[in-house]
């Protein structure tokens, strides 16, 4: 008679049962693992799609801002430029205002320094210096004309050593019998000028 051992085919069978489970755990962990990743996976991407729409919302509103930015800054730079030459037409009037009174008060001290029997013929200003003035004119004698050189020093319009630069005799009919023509060389100054220059 053949006896068979059902018991050790049992036990095998058990055996071969265990790597198949530990195998399915394995398995059912891996998948649980993979799910896991999965979803994480999956809401990092839905997180940053988020972040991303907002960082564009962001930019789209910085670039609108940065627009309008623009042209505010644009609008003041144009009343910048309009303020500067604002303040060159008020400085070039005021320059204006300041030296108007520089001729009148020179032609005004020309003929207060006028002797009797002298004459003028012309006055003009130097092309070099606005405030050197060539004076041309007649006079009966050399004693006007060195009166008028001297009544200009003494004025304080003008400063020291009017120069005579040229004289010349015409001979006319009449009793004097002579006229000089002369042309004079004066530099012409405010009366407080030469005090503040010395301080």
């Amino acid at each position: 008679m053949i006896k068979i051992n059902l018991l050790a085919a049992e036990r095998k069978t058990v055996k071969k049962r265990l790597p198949f489970a530990a195998g399915q755990k394995v398995t059912v962990l891996c998948s649980l693992i993979l799910v896991v990743a999965g979803l994480a996976i999956g809401w990092r991407y839905w997180s940053l799609g988020r972040e991303s729409a907002r960082i564009d919302e962001e930019i789209s509103s910085a670039q609108q801002e940065t627009a309008r930015l623009h042209s505010i800054i644009e609008q003041v730079q144009q009343f910048e430029q309009r303020r500067a030459q604002l303040q060159q037409r008020v400085a070039l009037i005021e320059d204006l205002r300041k030296n108007q009174a520089g001729p009148v008060h020179m032609l005004d001290q020309i003929s207060r320094a006028l002797p009797s029997m002298l004459w003028l013929t012309g006055v003009k200003q130097a092309p070099t210096d606005p405030n050197e003035v060539l004076i041309d004119g007649r006079a009966t004698s050399l004693t006007s004309l060195s009166d008028f050189v001297a009544n200009l020093e003494a004025s304080g319009y003008f400063k020291r050593s009017v120069e005579i630069v040229s004289t010349q005799t015409e001979p006319i009919a009449g009793p004097s019998g002579e006229l000089i023509r002369f042309t004079i060389r004066a530099i012409f100054q405010q009366p407080g000028a030469a005090a503040k220059k010395g301080n």
